[in-house]
């Protein structure tokens, strides 16, 4: 896929310190042992976090599609399209958010144009209810071609 990268987490991070700030309190908050990030493979968007995404020790995963809609999705009265309708190489559709570093990119979200999203699978602090480890799906990447 001749792709473009319009979208990666470490753009967003550095130009919002607070979220980095807020992920990583709330993985040391022993207060709240439910919610947030386990925190064992690195702090959220710490350097030893990205290294660990680098190198495979924090699972990511690749989704690819074609955008069938673009839309926007939720009560509040934007004009700004937020959401896609994403088919899946097996035939599924799903709805995915739309991610962009910088505004004039979300033009780029058109009917028809294949996507791929990255996302690294990062352990949350509370297990699931069969006790296994439960994760969470974080937007590294995204790409259009």
């Amino acid at each position: 896929m001749n792709r473009i990268v319009i979208y990666t987490l470490a753009e967003e991070l550095r130009g919002d310190p607070e979220q980095v700030a807020a992920a990583q309190n709330l993985t040391l908050d022993a207060s709240r042992p439910n919610i947030g990030l386990k925190g064992k493979n690195g702090l959220f968007g710490s350097a030893q976090w990205w290294a660990n995404i680098h190198t495979g020790l924090i699972p990511s995963r690749r989704v690819v599609g074609v955008i069938e809609d673009v839309y926007v999705a939720g009560q509040g009265e934007s004009a700004v399209p937020n959401a896609i309708d994403l088919r899946l190489q097996d035939g599924e559709v799903r709805m995915e958010g739309i991610y962009v570093n910088r505004g004039s990119d979300i033009a780029e979200y058109r009917h028809g144009r294949k996507i791929e999203f990255v996302y690294a699978a990062d352990e949350l602090k509370a297990a699931m209810p069969d006790g296994s480890a439960g994760y969470l799906d974080i937007v590294v990447e995204v790409a259009i071609g």
